[in-house]
């Protein structure tokens, strides 16, 4: 009995798959012809779209040798901080006159009159070019320049009572000075710091020029919608943008002529 049971197992082991292969599909019983195998449909083949590669987390080691995706995988690229074709911001620091650029030089406020902006004008006076021209009463400072013309910027002088005359030289140039005001105005105005570190904050602007040995400055202002108006102790007040152009048009020992 033993010996005849292993070449039943044995013809059972190689014949299950022969009948498995037989295809399923056959004609229907009872028609006048022997069942016949009926062709196979095609299987239906649907495109799926390459999905990215992920990774799993199998932990390394022989197991992600084994189950792991190997080949080449996605790389996440870094954003960059900068990029090098962007543009860089047209707008010069203190070229631009328009209080709007720069509310650190101009803080808004009432708008100036136009007559008192920056610009280029004929001259026929008597003083060379270079020299500065203060014409107090019609708040204008001129820089000469050769060929009879000169730049021309609006200003705020001296209040009644404070105005003055005479001729003086560029001594001291300085930018954003610190303010120490002097006794007499201490003591015509108690409430006033004693001393005010240089800063868009501080009266005297961007830029001061020092005449001679007086206290009188040509400075800048914080205070833009004072220009053309009777308004400080005696001092000569610039827009900063106007304080800045001319800083950088004199030198020290340039003759400042006031009337």
């Amino acid at each position: 009995m033993q010996r005849s049971i292993f070449p039943i197992l044995v013809v059972g082991l190689f014949a299950s798959p022969i009948a498995s292969a037989q295809p399923a599909s056959f004609a229907s019983p009872g028609q006048g012809f022997p069942p016949q195998v009926m062709p196979a449909t095609p299987p239906m083949v649907v495109m799926v779209p390459a999905q990215p590669a992920t990774r799993r987390n199998l932990g390394g080691g022989f197991i992600e040798f084994l189950f792991g995706e190997r080949g080449p995988q996605p790389q996440v690229m870094p954003v960059p901080d900068s990029y090098p074709n962007a543009a860089p911001d047209p707008r010069p620091i203190y070229a631009n006159t328009d209080p709007a650029v720069d509310p650190m030089l101009e803080p808004p406020g009432p708008p100036i009159d136009p007559r008192f902006l920056r610009q280029e004008v004929a001259y026929d006076g008597k003083e060379e070019p270079g020299t500065v021209v203060i014409d107090t009463p019609k708040h204008f400072l001129y820089l000469v320049e050769p060929d009879g013309k000169a730049m021309r910027y609006g200003i705020g002088v001296g209040r009644p009572g404070f105005t003055w005359s005479g001729v003086h030289s560029v001594t001291v140039k300085k930018e954003w000075p610190d303010w120490t005001p002097p006794d007499e105005m201490l003591k015509r105005q108690p409430n006033l710091p004693h001393y005010m570190a240089g800063g868009p904050n501080n009266p005297l602007g961007a830029r001061a020029l020092y005449l001679g040995s007086t206290l009188y400055r040509i400075h800048g202002s914080n205070e833009p919608w004072t220009i053309g108006k009777n308004v400080s102790s005696g001092c000569i007040r610039m827009r900063n943008v106007d304080v800045i152009d001319l800083y950088g048009r004199v030198k020290i020992g340039t003759k400042v002529v006031v009337q």
